[in-house]
């Protein structure tokens, strides 16, 4: 206790000399041994890290070199077996055996022939369909829906790996081929075996120097191992069984084969060692050949450079001890009294004088917390101008966020689609202007209650499902259902919505886009009529004309089968006259036809159809109607061409029927790289031709825009109508 008192009560400087030094003399310890076992892990790690790089580096060596091995064994198999085939195409050609004897007994070869345990040779057609194989079940059947199958059909020749099971096989086994090509009997010839049996068909010589030229520190080195226990490759057990060797060693040997991919120390003696040394070993498998690869190397040749290590550090730390004590002392001084003068300063800081600064006399710690004290006080005077600057900064922030909010309210007001923002308890938050003008209701009558009321009863569970996901956090996506207006008119309408959160992730609410679909229905509805309408025409048409015609010509089809058995004089008479009858049944057919399909069922084209258009009407109208084409403006594509056609056929019908023309003119030609379509007539003018709201003047327009076509009306000097279709040359015309 007395000590312990009397430590406390000595000066700065002694207390500094003696905890200094023992600090010094206990960190120069712990860091030498944390030094120590640092270099120590550091170099371990280097080796094993050299060594995991190595066998990574062996792995590439040895697939590599057993893949071309490999694949020349399969290549030379191969090319040997396209050569026996020739042969007996050849004793086929010399006649000296029939064509099926010659390849029944090419078969025979083929089919004798195994590749590894059970690799076989088999041939396919260009078709994809099995001529040869050893198991009869795949003779005669299609085999391209395999992707090998047409890679080795495109490619005739070559080296393919794929996987394949066999019919009773549970999984699939990698593979590997290469086919040649005999073409007089369109036989592809591939050679095949698994990847399992590949350690069969390699020559270790292709790559035994080169896993022997690796080594590690003064003797470590490389080898392979087989799963089974024998060395594929080592610099002196090459061939034996390390399973079976005597001396209690095949313990590490069973944990690399079981394991197949790590690292191991372990103590190992090869022959001619007088004692088992510790090793340490990386090793990885090549599992399709079952060998084990590893790099190895001894841990006492790693160890050598920490012992001289250790010696430095002793003969430093007792160095650095002597040197110690005068430059505790200089040390010491130089800390206490610039500490005293901060005590001064800080004294007259805590009676409100903030004036007082230290003088920086060094750049070292204690310079470094001078120049701190000098800045803390620079601060505090300066604190009240920070103070106001950050006041300032952030109203201009607060102003910056009205702003934005504005601009989100503005977009939000000129959209035309109804946008309602709800709380987080469902009531109504915000409405835009297109809420009222589609619904009725105003903001007055909705802001602060629920919307219940405008949702139909039918369509209360879907509403609370689409309230659900929102809630759960996904967005609403086009939800078609409908809704109340508050004149209480049922409209249909589409539904997008998200919910928005604050930024701690907090729900606040959720957003509605109402989109009115009403006219889209309609519209579509008016299509489905006008469809109906036209198939029912149509019918119409076939069964009180074209049936009634065809029913005339079977008759007269009779009658003259009776006359000419008879012999009657008149027959050739009645024939004739069927003859016209169906001629007649040809060219109503032909109309049909064309009716349905302008410019697909007639081979020539637009041009043709206009010009028939041309003609028709004036034959069914009794007007003059004329097709006029400046210069020849083939048309590309006939979806194209089909809508134009419509356009053209709606535009004349209504000259003459709404406007009641008598002359309509069809005008085609190019003009400064556009292509125009003008119908003039000399009807009533564009109020009565165009003024309808009906079908056929919007189907026109949404024609135009399908081939991003521009649709014009105007009037004809003297009175008439125009109607212009105007659409880019290079969409449609072919140069």
């Amino acid at each position: 206790m007395n000590l312990i008192q009397r430590l406390k009560n000595l000066r700065v400087r002694h207390k500094l000399l003696f905890s200094y030094s023992a600090a010094f003399i206990v960190v120069l310890s712990l860091s030498s041994m944390v030094m120590y076992g640092v270099m120590r892990q550091t170099v371990e790690t280097s080796i094993e890290s050299e060594l995991t790089n190595s066998t990574s580096a062996l792995l590439n060596m040895v697939r590599t070199a057993v893949s071309v091995s490999i694949k020349n064994y399969l290549r030379a198999v191969a090319e040997k077996n396209l050569e026996v085939v020739e042969h007996f195409y050849d004793l086929y050609q010399r006649g000296e055996m029939t064509e099926a004897a010659a390849k029944q007994m090419a078969e025979a070869v083929l089919l004798k022939q195994k590749i590894g345990t059970t690799g076989y040779i088999a041939c396919v057609n260009s078709a994809g369909t099995m001529v040869i194989h050893p198991q009869r079940y795949w003779v005669g059947r299609d085999i391209t829906d395999h992707a090998f199958v047409q890679e080795m059909i495109s490619r005739k020749e070559g080296y393919i790996e794929y996987e394949w099971k066999n019919p009773g096989e549970d999984d699939y086994r990698p593979k590997a081929l290469y086919c040649t090509y005999f073409a007089p009997w369109d036989w592809i010839i591939n050679v095949s075996s698994y990847r399992r049996e590949f350690s069969q068909l390699v020559n270790v010589n292709d790559f035994r120097d080169g896993v022997l030229a690796m080594h590690f520190g003064q003797t470590g080195y490389s080898f392979i191992l087989g799963y089974d226990g024998r060395v594929i490759v080592h610099p002196s057990l090459e061939g034996v069984n390390l399973l079976e060797r005597e001396g209690g060693q095949e313990h590490p040997i069973r944990t690399m084969l079981t394991r197949k991919q790590g690292k191991l120390v372990y103590a190992w003696q090869n022959p001619g060692d007088p004692v088992a040394r510790t090793k340490l070993v990386v090793y990885t498998d090549l599992p399709e050949y079952g060998w084990v690869l590893a790099s190895s190397s001894y841990l006492d040749e790693v160890h050598t450079p920490l012992d001289d290590i250790s010696r430095v550090i002793i003969i430093t730390g007792m160095a650095c001890l002597v040197i110690l004590l005068p430059v505790t002392f200089w040390i010491s001084g130089s800390i206490t009294r610039p500490l005293n003068a901060l005590i001064d300063q800080m004294d007259l800081a805590a009676r409100g004088d903030m004036s007082g600064r230290l003088r920086i006399e060094s750049t070292d710690e204690v310079g470094r917390l001078a120049s701190y004290f000098n800045t803390f006080m620079d601060r505090l005077q300066t604190y009240s101008r920070s103070l106001e600057n950050e006041i300032a900064e952030r109203k201009e922030a607060e102003a910056a966020l009205r702003l934005s909010e504005e601009k989100h309210r503005s977009v939000m007001e000129a959209t035309p689609d109804p946008i309602i923002v709800y709380d987080v308890e469902g009531r109504v938050a915000y409405l835009n202007p297109a809420f009222t003008r589609v619904y009725g209701w105003t903001p007055e009558e909705c802001l602060g209650r629920r919307m219940d009321h405008f949702v139909p009863a039918e369509t209360h569970e879907e509403t609370r499902q689409g309230l659900k996901r929102l809630l759960s956090g996904q967005p609403l996506n086009s939800v078609e259902t409908r809704r109340f207006t508050k004149r209480g008119n049922l409209i249909e309408v589409s539904i997008s919505g998200a919910v928005y959160r604050d930024r701690e992730g907090r729900l606040l609410g959720s957003v509605t886009i109402h989109r009115d679909i009403s006219e889209l229905r309609r519209l579509e509805k008016q299509v489905m009529d006008i469809g109906d309408r036209e198939r029912q025409n149509i019918g119409q048409d076939l069964h009180d004309d074209l049936g009634p015609h065809l029913i005339g010509i079977e008759g007269l089809c009779t009658v003259l089968q009776k006359k000419v058995e008879q012999g009657a004089p008149d027959a050739p008479v009645l024939s004739a006259q069927i003859t016209g009858l169906i001629k007649e049944a040809i060219g109503k057919t032909r109309r049909l036809a064309r009716g349905l399909c302008p410019v697909y069922l007639v081979d020539h084209g637009l041009e043709y159809s206009l010009r028939e258009l041309a003609a028709s009407t004036s034959t069914v109208f009794g007007i003059d109607c004329r097709f006029d084409c400046r210069t020849e403006v083939p048309i590309r594509d006939n979806v194209i061409a089909t809508h134009i056609f419509r356009i053209v056929q709606e535009a004349v019908q209504n000259a003459v029927r709404h406007g009641k023309a008598t002359r309509v003119t069809i005008s085609l030609y190019r003009d400064e790289g556009l292509v125009r379509l003008v119908v003039c007539d000399n009807g009533a003018g564009m109020q009565e031709t165009v003024s309808s709201k009906g079908m056929g003047l919007r189907i026109m327009g949404f024609r135009a825009k399908m081939i991003r076509a521009t649709l014009d009306f105007g009037e004809v000097d003297g009175g008439g109508c125009r109607v212009t279709l105007t659409l880019p040359q290079e969409m449609t015309v072919v140069e």
